[in-house]
């Protein structure tokens, strides 16, 4: 079979596919060894399938007989055929997947529609979520519900007891009606819907149910059924059910594109092996191609191709993987073992299962330039295949590939003439060129306006170069953040570069990150289709487990490793696979108890000892993998396995490398070309890499054409060939750039992309080194940057509550310790007085001196949330809090470090101080606080350090003029915004609206149209509330920020700059702006939501949004949770408002309903939109939620929320939204309103129904509205991130 027949050397044709969504790439081998490789277009009205049309020019020039397009191929002489399709992501991405109907336990049909109930995009006021996938819900009669042995709910005993795959008991609260199911199933199949995706919960720990339901559903007809179970047996049922749906939905298309692909050949194929790559990195049979494995089909086979061609093995230098085409650009890293995720999102579904960790990181080729605000821009717009970039000629925008052609690094003569509009003629760098000019024009009116000095108006050059630098920098930031993120050096890399576009970039980027090699496989151009050549085979197995990983519990994970190896080694024994061929390896989904960060461990280099599986040693191997990526180990704390899984691998053992000769002469030169680069124009030699030889050096500045590919070897870069014919670059260090303190655009968004890297580098750094669940993994911290001044520079994540805030505390510093801030000196600062939030979120405050310098030339600071900090209750947020005293420690200028030395002596006295107040305790949890503060520091000294390079690199002065500067480019923004909007709305504006006690917030907003300034008056506003909802200043600010970016509509420096048109007036003593011993908790939580609804209701912006975050705490002696409660969002001029969804100052990730049932003793029993909660208007609110929680456990519940009595408002004669409402169902039959803010006993049977409120709507019904508002912007054409790297960001925006 395969497997043998391949090793033994090609005795047919062995085609290796790659369909991409613009091109498909074929890598053929032919009998006798002979390769060919062709790209043709993937869609054509020439022929109807691509990998067919390419096998068949194959057959056809080989044969040199006509092999006719309108009957099947024969395929008697194909040995193997491999491909990698996009055909799944597509229809994910276009939504053109089969109709499918959900099936899921009742009381949660709109779980998936909530999902994490985060936003996608913090800043967007239209929150825009991709459609579910299912047009049709059933909701199932049954339940399963954890085993605890504390659990003392009525009637528990007589409940069924069921033994869990994983080894844990399940109990039945409610068994499976069967017969009203197949009614409604019927019903389903009536309509039209042949497909099923089945998420009933806790089904990964015992399926049976599912299991029912899907032999129901087969039984009536419906042709595919995907269970949650099946498909991923993995906890956590909101991404489990995205995977079966996505499953569902994609399978039948996935077969119906098989089906259409086999009938292009004799017999159907079926005498031929084909297999398709799946997202782990591993092919498969096509009769196992599934919807849920095939999403990075495509970009996986790159992955292969370049581990299996420029990592080597004997120096163990790591590889970043570098593929940038027309369309996007992808991002990913080898060491010698492939590195998966195993969850990830694609197109806004999560998809539970093992993917190569492919991040898609910018648009490629296609990504769109702008000038705004005085930066320069590149992407995340996309000019996609059609229309295409300018130069394509038919009327696209301006890309990084029409600055390519005008430097003169791309060569029209050497592209195929496929342009315009009769797709007959070449690249036109005319137009691309005219673009420029245009948009240098237009720079150097913004600059000549903004300059103090003669501003020299830009080339057409300068401007291209400046974008390709500015493009440079923004896909180096990802690459840092993949490679440091786990505490790899990016230096110490090669690149590896693929894709038509990489080429042309690569030296640069290179050069950027420290690196000192550049690899470009010959076939860098299709390596997607040669990786699949060189992949092996892949079946994967894997159970989900809940036991320790102790002694008592190795031998039944040895057994269920040793059954799953089994299962591997037959199905790939069924293959054609000899026994010497097949490996297998075994994998635990390990974490520390009581946290959530699992790492997928092997026991490669851990042999096994006498206190460990037979395997190996698991424990060993995490330990140490947990230490490179988080700096510490737990020692005390049991560790947990997740899941047991192997990966059984059939070796392919093809090589398809065949030696150059040298050629013992000078290589030719093809042709001199002028090329532009930091120099200006060189003369540039042209070389056609098919003409070179193993022992030809090409000195940079130099050109290397191939049929697919472009490679651009810049000054002080030398190329070399392998003896295989693959390009090394060895990348010299280039002569740095002399850069001046004035301001310059294109260096201004190189270091706008360069401060933003170093607040991201200092997160990864806390995030790494802290130990606390709040940092390490629910990532409730910002770090950022100052000024000389204490200004804000640049801060990430943007956390909305932190924006700003920060500034307020640096600044404070500055003023209240003045000469006594020292070198060698850390600050920790809390107090609301001092530019704090709330007392749980403490900041660290690192000032940076300079030789000769006395003051302090730049900050550096990181605000974490620690879990607990003293005071009346856990977790230091009481509901019912009088006094600031009561809510925990106070830091206002505590010296946490002093001459070098962390004072941790007199930081844990202050810890422990508020236990002297009567009622209070100090911190419950002193370890976590010390731990993490350590982590703080070290996070600043990661900020200090890169800042320090970039002040030797380029010099004190400059470092901080590009502070200044982009401060003063935030400032534009926000300058043009409130001009637009004096032009539009008139110079004064005012809102007002109030807290459920009856306190207002009241605003007057006047603009100066002349100058873009704005004075936010908050005079009027109630005055400090006996209670905790009185917001610190800084709350203010960061709430005016935040709804600033909003109306700004577009990615600006988020800093100092954003207030500087804006002066803000609160008055003190009022609820904005308390006394320094009012209690604050609320005001962090609840008031910021109302600033902002006050804010936006005066610029008309949009319709109130639910105004609050539904605080609920729940615990016990044993235990405590804390969560915040998703509610509508508020509609717009063009919009309706998005049901069950966090917005505005807060975005946090809700517990899966799976994990908050196993870790605590309440039971979830309906989690779905209020549905008719939001307002009606021409556009509707969205709705709120209703959440029902079951207590097992006798425990004390605290709910802290708003808009209970006062509705969230409707604008321009859109109905409010209905207010919230909290209620007790009591087990002997009471129904108790709560009110807002309560802290109440609850004993088992209890039950507390939470409806959050929903959101305005706008716009009267039937109201046509303004056309200018009511005119739908032009969707822009933007790449689809993905990634751990993008999981990482949008897990940081989830707070």
């Amino acid at each position: 079979m395969a497997a043998a027949a391949a090793a033994a050397g090609p005795g047919g044709f062995q085609f290796a596919i790659d369909r991409g969504g613009t091109f498909t790439d074929v890598f053929a081998r032919c009998p006798g060894g002979r390769v060919r490789v062709l790209k043709l277009l993937s869609e054509d009205p020439g022929y109807g399938d691509a990998p067919t049309e390419g096998i068949r020019r194959v057959l056809q020039e080989e044969s040199g007989v006509a092999v006719p397009r309108d009957q099947p191929l024969d395929a008697s002489g194909i040995e193997w055929i491999r491909m990698g399709t996009t055909v799944a992501t597509n229809a994910l991405l276009e939504r053109r997947g089969e109709r499918l109907a959900l099936l899921v336990t009742r009381g949660f049909r709109d779980l998936l529609h909530i999902g994490s109930q985060a936003r996608p995009r913090i800043f967007d006021l239209e929150v825009a979520v991709p459609e579910v996938l299912y047009e049709e819900v059933i909701e199932v009669d049954e339940r399963l519900i954890p085993h605890q042995p504390g659990c003392r709910l009525p009637g528990k005993e007589t409940l069924p007891l069921l033994e869990g795959s994983t080894g844990a008991s399940l109990l039945v609260q409610r068994p499976l009606e069967l017969s009203a199911l197949r009614r409604e199933l019927e019903g389903v199949l009536a309509r039209g819907i042949r497909s099923l995706a089945v998420l009933l919960l806790h089904s990964y720990a015992w399926p049976g149910h599912e299991e029912q339901v899907g032999a129901l559903a087969r039984e009536l007809g419906f042709q595919h059924v995907s269970l949650s179970s099946a498909v991923a047996a993995m906890v956590r049922a909101v991404p489990r059910g995205y995977t079966a749906c996505a499953d569902a939905y994609l399978t039948p298309c996935i077969h119906r594109y098989l089906e259409s692909f086999r009938a292009g050949f004799a017999h159907q194929l079926r005498e031929v092996p084909v297999l398709f790559m799946r997202s782990d990195g591993g092919l498969t049979p096509m009769q196992h191609f599934s919807g849920a494995r095939a999403i990075l089909s495509g970009p996986a086979g790159g992955v292969v191709g370049y581990a299996m061609t420029t990592y080597r093995r004997e120096d163990g230098q790591p590889v970043i993987g570098f593929d940038m085409g027309g369309t996007s650009t992808d991002v990913s890293r080898y060491a010698g073992e492939y590195e998966h995720v195993f969850e990830a999102s694609t197109a806004g579904v999560s998809i539970q299962a093992p993917q190569l960790d492919i991040n898609t990181v910018a648009a490629g080729g296609g990504s769109r330039l702008f000038f705004r605000s005085g930066l320069f821009v590149v992407g995340p717009e996309s000019a996609g295949a059609h229309p295409g970039p300018a130069c394509y000629r038919k009327g696209g925008p301006l890309t990084v590939t029409d600055a390519n052609l005008c430097l003169g690094r791309l060569l029209p003569e050497y592209f195929p003439r496929i342009f315009g509009p009769g797709e007959d003629q070449p690249l036109c760098r005319e137009t691309a060129a005219r673009a420029f000019r245009d948009l240098a024009t237009r720079i150097d009116a913004f600059l000549a306006g903004t300059a103090a000095g003669a501003h020299q108006p830009l080339s057409v050059e300068e401007v291209a170069m400046g974008f390709v630098r500015v493009a440079n920098e923004a896909m180096c930031r990802p690459i840092r953040a993949l490679t440091q993120a786990r505490g790899h050096d990016t230096a110490r890399h090669v690149l590896a570069c693929f894709g038509g576009a990489g080429g042309q970039h690569a030296c640069a980027i290179a050069r950027a990150l420290g690196m000192s090699r550049v690899f470009i496989h010959k076939y860098s151009g299709i390596l997607s289709a040669y990786g699949l050549a060189l992949a092996d085979v892949v079946h994967e197995a894997q159970t989900p487990c809940a036991l320790r990983y102790e002694p008592a519990a190795f031998p039944r994970l040895d057994g269920r490793i040793a059954a799953l190896e089994q299962e591997c080694r037959d199905a790939l024994r069924a293959q054609g696979f000899t026994r010497e061929q097949i490996c297998t390896e075994a994998f635990l989904h390990l974490r520390y108890e009581g946290t959530d960060c699992a790492l997928m461990c092997s026991a490669k280099g851990h042999p096994p000892t006498p206190h460990s599986c037979r395997t190996g040693d698991f424990h060993a191997a995490f330990t140490s993998r947990y230490m490179v990526e988080f700096g510490f180990t737990i020692p005390d704390r049991p560790v947990v396995v997740d899941d047991v899984r192997v990966r059984g691998t059939g070796s392919s053992g093809i090589s398809c490398e065949t030696p150059l000769a040298p050629s013992g002469k000078p290589a030719r030169v093809e042709t001199v070309t002028q090329c532009y680069f930091e120099e200006g124009y060189l003369e540039t030699p042209v070389f056609l890499l098919e003409e070179l030889a193993c022992d030809h050096t090409v000195p940079g500045p130099a050109i290397i054409i191939d049929k697919n590919s472009t490679i651009v070897v810049e000054p002080g870069c030398t190329a070399s060939l392998t003896c295989f014919g693959d390009v090394c670059i060895a990348v010299g260090s280039g002569s740095p750039r002399p850069v001046g303190p004035q301001l310059d655009a294109v260096q201004l968004s190189i270091f706008s992309h360069r401060f933003m890297s170093i607040a991201e580098q200092m997160g990864r750094i806390l995030q790494r080194t802290a130990i606390s669940t709040n940092i390490k993994e629910r990532l409730d911290f910002s770090c950022a940057l100052f000024g000389p001044d204490g200004g804000l520079v640049s801060n990430a994540p943007h956390i909305p509550v932190h924006l700003g805030a920060m500034q307020e505390t640096v600044q404070f510093q500055i003023r209240n310790l003045g000469e006594d801030l020292r070198e060698g000196d850390v600050i920790l600062s809390n107090h609301p007085c001092a530019g704090g939030s709330h007392l749980p979120d403490l900041t660290v405050i690192t000032p940076v001196f300079w030789p000769g310098i006395p003051k302090p030339v730049f900050f550096v600071a990181s605000r974490g949330h620690h879990a607990d900090i003293g005071g009346i209750t856990p977790g230091s947020m009481p509901p019912h809090s009088k006094a600031l005293r009561e809510e925990g420690a106070v830091f206002v200028s505590f010296k946490l470090v002093k001459d070098g030395v962390f004072q941790e002596e007199a930081v844990t006295e202050a810890l422990m101080a508020p236990g002297r107040v009567p009622g209070c305790s100090g911190t419950r949890n002193l370890q976590d606080n010390l731990s993490d503060l350590r982590a703080q520091v070290a996070a600043n000294q990661k900020g200090i350090q890169l800042v320090t390079e970039l002040i030797r690199f380029h010099g004190l002065p400059v470092v901080q003029a590009y502070m200044a500067h982009i401060q003063a480019n935030a400032e534009v923004a926000v300058r043009e915004m409130l001009k637009g909007f004096a032009a539009r709305w008139g110079t004064a504006v005012e809102a007002e609206d109030r807290m459920d006690d009856g306190s207002p917030i009241r605003l007057r907003v006047q603009v100066d149209p002349q100058e873009g300034s704005a004075v936010f008056d908050f005079s009027g506003s109630g005055p400090e509330v006996y209670g905790n909802c009185n917001a610190p200043r800084a709350i203010t600010l960061s709430a005016l920020i935040y709804c600033l970016r909003c109306m700004v509509g577009q990615d600006i420096p988020l800093n100092q700059g954003c207030l500087a048109p804006v002066r803000v007036v609160i008055p003190k003593g009022s609820i904005l702006d308390p006394s320094p011993e009012a209690a604050v908790v609320g005001g962090n939580v609840l008031t910021s939501q109302r600033v902002v609804d006050v804010i936006f209701r005066a610029f008309g912006v949009c319709a109130a949004s639910q105004g609050c975050m539904n605080n609920v705490t729940f615990g016990n002696k044993r235990v405590g949770y804390y969560e915040t409660v998703a509610g509508g969002a508020g509609a717009g001029p063009r919009w309706h408002g998005r049901s069950g969804v966090h917005t505005h100052m807060t975005n946090t990730r809700i517990t899966d309903p799976e994990i908050l049932e196993q870790r605590y003793p309440v039971v979830l029993q309906r989690f779905e939109l209020r549905r008719g909660s939001g307002g009606a208007g021409r556009c509707r609110g969205g709705d709120g939620v209703i959440r029902e929680l079951l207590f097992r456990e006798d425990m004390v519940l605290s709910v802290l929320s708003e808009r209970r009595a006062v509705r969230p408002y409707g604008l321009r004669g859109g109905s409010p939204g209905a207010p919230g409402l909290n209620l007790l169902l009591r087990r002997d039959g009471r129904t108790i309103n709560l009110g807002a803010k309560t802290s109440v006993p609850v004993e088992p049977g209890d039950i507390f129904r939470l409806q959050t409120p929903g959101g305005g709507g706008f716009g009267s019904p039937g109201d046509g509205g303004d056309p200018e508002e009511a005119a739908e912007p032009p969707a822009p054409r933007s790449f689809a991130e993905r990634g751990s790297v993008f999981e990482y960001r949008r897990a940081q925006e989830t707070v």
